[in-house]
């Protein structure tokens, strides 16, 4: 649910219509009365749109509180899968939802909007195919102009359009094409002045803040370097500034800072070694500051405008002192180079007693998705404890980014375009071998372990890296993309048809005959995500390679593989396989 500006009303969606409630004559208007599950969707969004636009809400109120754009998605022709769910019941339940597969089809999608004081509808056509995107609408600083968002199917070509409400005229704004992917982001800012608008591109080779006018015309980039900007806070015109985090230092650090609207000039509000990050209040007069290291918990300190310290929130102090009682191991940080002299991120943490006399098996984690990164100089907490654990146990755990990981700039990031899981692949193995030749390891005993994308990774690091890698374990992993989504796997594959080799080459179902290690792989039932489909067609391709392996179902379960027992349940096997096998 969404207020107008105003206050006065309030906009939400109910059995897929859009309904509008004033709040103080309580007059309920439904806008739209052809929703319908499993067909029509008003002012929110199907399921694809949700998982990889991070859009669920997708109607917008303009500035006056007297119109309201939504989407409209038609979803008629879209695939159905079901799942299916065990609840001690005679008969097992079905759950049948649309889940566009790649190269099938998409939601159609209709761009629309409401008057309010005369009841008016309007559709707004924009000249493209239909099947492309439309990410985003936003409403301008001027109420009867509406800016759009358009991207083709191949996600490389975006256009920003403009629709006036009241002349009917659709304008382009500005266009982007990449010889890559372009990715999605919440950073256009219109402007009070109603004259310039604040827009994020990698246009340059780097993700940074640019200026435009009203008109489409750049005025200024606002940053400019060999650095990621990794998070724009908001805007303040009458302070006029930009405030925004970067990893401006390095890939493993983050800084918060600000911009001179008018001159470009930079200036820092934190850069404490580790990472920074901030929350402001609407007027930008006071932020939460956040701060973090590998090794320390976050701590939460309210500043004001002059960068004042006024209260500290939590420093987390206690946190720290029970790391110290259970005796955390430190993260420690390294770089490696590969064959091709590509340079690597990676941590590791060391059992407590250390002996570099010693040899240690290894456990590495891996998740390696394109813009992630798992090696940061941030504290992580999801799996802090059960690495600290498996090394009380003997064991060192290790992690390193591969090629295709995000904060150092596109190259970096999408050269993994056509081929997701082969350099990925490649570094981790080269990762491997180079942990096995650190006196302090024993090269015969490396494990990885991953979930969803790091699934795909560990399952195809065993396979191809079977001369190093002895165990794996796979939780919700990709077996191959095609049977993925259209939005994530089009964008950095296009479709099946269209690369046929990088599918193939790169699926772990079509290798299976190299293995030679322990392999559990692990799945919930109903992964409305990465679906079970996955893991079966795994399963039948280890058999048919007359290969044995682990496996660990979750009924009912989702990607998350949660709920009561369950997540104790899981690890408390994952710990047992890792103890067994490595």
């Amino acid at each position: 649910p969404k207020f107008s500006p105003d206050g006065k009303m309030l906009g939400f969606v109910s059995n897929n219509n859009l309904f509008i409630k004033n709040l103080k004559t309580n007059q309920l208007i439904q806008v739209t009365h052809d929703g319908e599950k499993n067909k029509i969707i008003n002012g929110s969004t199907d399921w694809v749109y949700e998982e990889e636009f991070s859009i669920v809400s997708a109607f917008k109120w303009s500035a006056d509180s007297k119109s309201v754009a939504f989407l409209k998605f038609d979803e008629s022709d879209v695939d159905e899968f079901t799942m299916t769910n065990y609840y001690d019941q005679l008969y097992p339940t079905y759950v049948t939802f649309k889940y566009p597969k790649v190269g099938a089809k998409n939601s159609r999608v209709s761009v629309h909007t409401y008057h309010i004081e005369n009841a008016k509808k309007q559709r707004i056509d924009l000249p493209e195919s239909p099947d492309s995107y439309i990410p985003r609408i936003q409403w301008t600083q001027d109420p009867n102009l509406l800016s759009i968002t358009w991207l083709n199917r191949k996600q490389n070509y975006l256009k920003l359009y403009t629709y006036n409400r009241r002349t009917g005229t659709l304008n382009v704004l500005l266009e982007e094409k990449n010889p890559y992917y372009i990715d999605i982001h919440d950073h256009l800012y219109f402007l009070n002045n109603k004259k310039e608008f604040i827009w994020q591109s990698e246009q340059d080779g780097y993700n940074h803040i640019y200026l435009y006018s009203m008109q489409g015309d750049l005025i200024r980039q606002l940053t400019k370097g060999s650095y990621d900007v990794t998070q724009i806070y908001g805007v303040s015109e009458d302070k006029g500034f930009v405030y925004f985090q970067s990893a401006d230092k390095n890939p493993l650090e983050r800084s918060v800072q600000k911009v001179k609207i008018k001159s470009g000039k930079i200036k820092c509000l934190h850069d404490d070694p580790g990472t920074n990050a901030a929350f402001f209040s609407p007027s930008f007069d006071y932020h939460i500051h956040t701060h973090s290291d590998a090794n320390h918990a976050p701590s939460y300190t309210i500043y004001n405008d002059k960068n004042k310290v006024v209260r500290i929130l939590e420093d987390n102090a206690s946190y720290g002192a029970i790391q110290k009682n259970y005796g955390a191991s430190p993260i420690e940080f390294f770089k490696l180079k590969t064959t091709n002299d590509v340079e690597l991120n990676g941590w590791m943490i060391k059992p407590k007693d250390f002996d570099k006399h010693k040899k240690y098996p290894v456990l590495m984690y891996v998740y390696g998705g394109p813009g992630s990164q798992t090696v940061k100089d941030a504290f992580a907490l999801s799996y802090y404890w059960w690495f600290q654990y498996l090394a009380r146990q003997g064991y060192i755990i290790v992690s390193v980014d591969n090629r295709g990981t995000g904060a150092r700039g596109q190259t970096f990031k999408k050269m993994t375009y056509l081929q997701l899981g082969k350099y990925e692949t490649e570094d981790q193995i080269k990762a491997a071998e180079y942990l096995s030749g650190l006196e302090y390891i024993d090269g015969d005993r490396i494990g990885i372990f991953g979930w969803s994308y790091g699934g795909y990774m560990s399952s195809l690091s065993i396979l191809k890296g079977h001369h190093v890698f002895k165990t794996a374990i796979a939780v919700a992993p990709v077996t191959n993309w095609k049977w993925y989504d259209t939005i994530y796997t089009e964008r950095y594959m296009q479709t099946l048809k269209e690369n046929e080799a990088g599918y193939h080459d790169n699926s772990p179902i079509y290798f299976t005959d190299l293995l030679e290690g322990n392999y559990l792989i692990v799945h919930g039932m109903g992964d409305d995500n990465v679906h079970f489909q996955h893991t079966v067609e795994m399963i039948n391709a280890l058999i048919k390679s007359d290969k044995h392996f682990d496996s660990y179902i979750y009924p009912n379960r989702n990607h998350g593989i949660y709920g009561g027992n369950t997540r104790y349940h899981l690890f408390s096997k994952l710990t047992s396989f890792v103890l067994e096998n490595i």
